[in-house]
């Protein structure tokens, strides 16, 4: 892989991870354009590394909260920052059954399948055009909730679904407070990022040569910078009821890519 198209796929998943366009979708897209040719697990090894850089931009971004959670889970006592961590982890649960027992259709899903990413990228479409036009409250993430917006994230799974997309927007359509929302969003992702890569290195999945050091560095750099813009961007986007813009952004990108797929 040359370091620009590093930079350019950095720069894509940093942007996407955070932004409601679906980052797996416009990786997806990035990699037909670019004409990424690299073997399976090299490309895997290189999507997880710009993973773990948006992941480690979250933490950057919302450090204040996580050092009171932490400092909250550490009084050893019951109180409202282990009430939002028990929430983490219930929203965790579809996601990790669906990559525990489908993770091999899954990822014949991540093969160039450009059709299927358009049509998800307008349901991405849909779901953010109706979140926007929801009433703002100040109603928190209900455990319930948590469990709904998890499946969201499950189904986020899909190349073309966008994760913070359709967990914010399901979010919002059950009531809750949009900043609170995006909060939420943006730390529920975070465990299954490090999980996914812990399983990847303890299965032997991930391969490295030395000659792969150079783009894998520059886009893990290009990934972190774009997150932490991205991820500070889209509190206020939310907030600001602003993702109609996305909306159709994503139906234009989505109807693109599927005349590109059935043109070839």
């Amino acid at each position: 892989m040359e370091v620009i198209d590093a930079i350019i796929l950095g720069v894509i998943q940093g942007l996407t991870e955070f932004l409601p366009v679906s980052s797996s979708g416009h990786l997806e897209l990035g990699k037909a354009i670019l004409g990424d040719n690299s073997l399976p697990k090299e490309s895997l090894l290189f999507t997880v590394v710009l993973h773990f850089a948006t992941a480690l931009s979250t933490i950057v971004v919302f450090r204040k909260d996580i050092l009171e959670i932490i400092k909250g889970i550490l009084k050893f006592e019951w109180n409202e920052d282990m009430n939002f961590i028990s929430k983490i982890v219930i929203s965790m649960i579809p996601a990790t059954i669906t990559g525990v027992f489908f993770e091999e259709e899954l990822e014949l899903l991540f093969g160039g399948q450009i059709a299927l990413v358009g049509f998800m990228l307008i349901i991405t479409a849909l779901l953010l055009y109706l979140a926007d036009r929801a009433k703002n409250t100040n109603k928190s993430v209900s455990f319930s909730n948590a469990f709904i917006i998890g499946i969201s994230q499950a189904i986020a799974i899909l190349p073309g679904i966008s994760r913070s997309g359709a967990t914010i927007s399901t979010s919002v359509l059950l009531g809750n407070d949009k900043t609170k929302a995006a909060r939420f969003s943006f730390l529920m992702v975070v465990p299954l990022i490090f999980g996914k890569i812990a399983k990847d290195i303890l299965n032997g999945e991930l391969t490295y040569e030395s000659s792969n050091f150079l783009p894998l560095s520059i886009g893990f750099v290009a990934a972190f910078i774009a997150g932490l813009f991205a991820c500070t961007w889209m509190i206020a986007l939310v907030k600001k009821s602003k993702l109609t813009y996305f909306s159709i952004y994503c139906a234009i990108v989505g109807l693109i890519a599927i005349i590109w797929a059935v043109s070839q």
